[in-house]
């Protein structure tokens, strides 16, 4: 790419071992501790026992690994490599590299302690973007980790960075027009359903970060609209979805959650009475979506909705029947009490799945604008759409799962909580934690450049600006709190609230608190 490759680097490589700036960031991120970090972060729920469950790190491994699968499949095949070369590139070592990076920024308690983060964000420290995970990821490799040879972050790649950005956008008013007021707005650029104003659900960058996207995607100008992914951030997107969709039922089939007879139930009432089920209103369906079949015609409908430029009912009927066949009949109908035969079973669907998903890929010039410049055969997204249906219906809904997550959800607000007082307190002050410290002066220093350019940008729930000084150090300890809880592990969260509480008698030893 001549010229074009040097810009998408524009990042140091001092001091690396690594010939290729690619992997140099690779190295550094698989050496950061909040890569670390992640082998103790939920994935869906905290591992017990001895269960060999998936948690961010072994998940952030197998996105990297199916993400360079694609790449390296797709840069292999001269047919595209006038079309990728178009649209800026596709480098496996950058889409390996955005996958081990891509969820760094996951806080405690995995989806459940990001909402629970966004939620006192934006209403407790009226904070203007609340908390993303997606966002917080690119605001440690920019900002907060202090790996690269700057100190101030880790110094990755142009083309790194721009490919972890699954939602090139800030919650509210980058790019202009925002992705959100588009007829079709790409995939989690929507605004909530039950909070209409709020901005987007899913953005990848904060008002802080904003300079470090804008320079990141400067390669990129001319080839990609400002809203959309580059090729190799919809390559690292589409091998998270695939992870998600395969590993995670894998889980809950080893720990005994994902049962046989529910799902059989569902999947095969759907295919013998999917006419009937086509007559029936809405609010039927809705009234008793428990009643097997009823959720998936809502899934199918939903998808009508959505993504009218591929969802077809013949691939969907042949979705469900893949499913049935690969996942019920040959998975699930044998319990999983670890044996060599129950281990080689949940190989064969995990390996058979992920050879299946990535076999057959597709680039395109001009996408849907709910689709990356990537996509899955048309067999396989449906494919997708009915194994992740599945996780949601039969695992993320189930009574059992949100008591567990109810009294996580309490953990963290009472963690934040209690250091937002800790940080108030002014005969204790002097004695904060170091790291909670300089994350107060980092924001502070932020937010104050930030009012001195464009104080709307500061602008948070409560629909003002910051009143002076004070106004900004209160935004800056709002950020510095949500910062250092969203660093921890989930035992350190637990640990840490316990000893705040006067719970433990043991003085607190875990020096290693990011």
């Amino acid at each position: 790419m001549g010229e074009g490759r040097e810009a998408r680097r524009s990042g140091s490589t001092a001091g690396d071992l690594a010939a290729s700036p690619f992997r140099a960031d690779r190295d550094r991120i698989v050496a950061s501790p909040f890569f670390a970090r992640l082998g103790g972060v939920t994935q869906v729920v905290s591992a017990s026992g001895s269960a060999p469950l998936h948690n961010r790190l072994t998940h952030s491994l197998k996105v990297a690994q199916v993400g360079r699968a694609i790449a390296e499949r797709m840069t292999g095949d001269p047919r595209l490599a006038p079309l990728l070369d178009q649209l800026g590139g596709c480098d496996p070592d950058v889409v390996e590299a955005a996958g081990l990076a891509h969820d760094l920024g996951h806080p405690p308690f995995g989806h459940l302690g990001e909402q629970v983060l966004d939620r006192l964000a934006r209403h407790r420290f009226g904070l203007p973007d609340g908390f993303e995970g997606n966002a917080q990821s690119l605001r440690i490799v920019t900002t907060t980790d202090t790996g690269g040879p700057s100190a101030v972050g880790l110094d990755l790649t142009a083309a790194v960075r721009a490919a972890m950005l699954k939602y090139p956008w800030t919650r509210l008013t980058h790019p202009d027009p925002h992705p959100r007021h588009l007829p079709d707005p790409p995939r989690g650029a929507s605004e909530p359903a039950d909070e209409p104003g709020t901005g987007s659900s899913k953005f990848s960058v904060y008002v802080t970060e904003l300079d470090d996207l804008i320079q990141a995607r400067e390669p990129f100008a001319g080839r990609l609209e400002p809203w959309q992914q580059t090729v190799e951030a919809s390559v690292m997107d589409t091998a998270d979805d695939i992870a998600y969709a395969i590993h995670d039922l894998e889980d809950f089939h080893r720990i005994g959650v994902l049962q046989h007879a529910p799902v059989a139930a569902e999947l095969g009432r759907w295919l013998t009475g999917a006419l009937e089920l086509a007559e029936l209103p809405d609010a039927t369906l809705t009234a008793h979506a428990r009643r097997p079949g009823y959720s998936l015609e809502l899934l199918r409908r939903r998808l009508h909705r959505r993504d009218s430029w591929i969802v077809d009912d013949d691939a969907f009927v042949a979705a469900v029947s893949r499913v049935r066949t690969e996942l019920v009949d040959n998975l699930l109908a044998t319990p999983f009490d670890g044996s060599v035969e129950a281990e080689q079973a949940v190989g064969r669907f995990s390996a058979g799945w992920t050879v299946r998903l990535v076999t057959d890929m597709g680039v395109v010039l001009d996408p849907p604008t709910r689709s990356g410049h990537v996509l899955l055969a048309p067999a396989q997204w449906h494919e997708v759409q009915v194994l992740k249906f599945v996780h949601r219906r039969f695992v993320l809904r189930r009574p059992d799962l949100a008591l567990h997550q109810r009294g996580q959800a309490r953990l963290l607000g009472s963690l934040v909580q209690a250091l937002e007082q800790w940080l108030t307190d002014r005969y204790e002050s002097d004695r904060l934690p170091r790291r909670l410290q300089d994350l107060v002066a980092l924001a502070e220093h932020e937010y104050s450049t930030l009012a001195a350019t464009d104080m709307s940008t500061l602008v948070g729930a409560v629909g003002e600006p910051p009143q002076g000084e004070a106004g900004i150090r209160e935004l800056a300890r709002g950020r510095a709190v949500i910062d250092f809880v969203a660093s921890l592990t989930d035992s350190q969260a637990a640990t840490l609230l316990d000893a705040l509480s006067g719970r433990s008698t043991q003085p607190w030893s875990d020096a290693f608190v990011l």
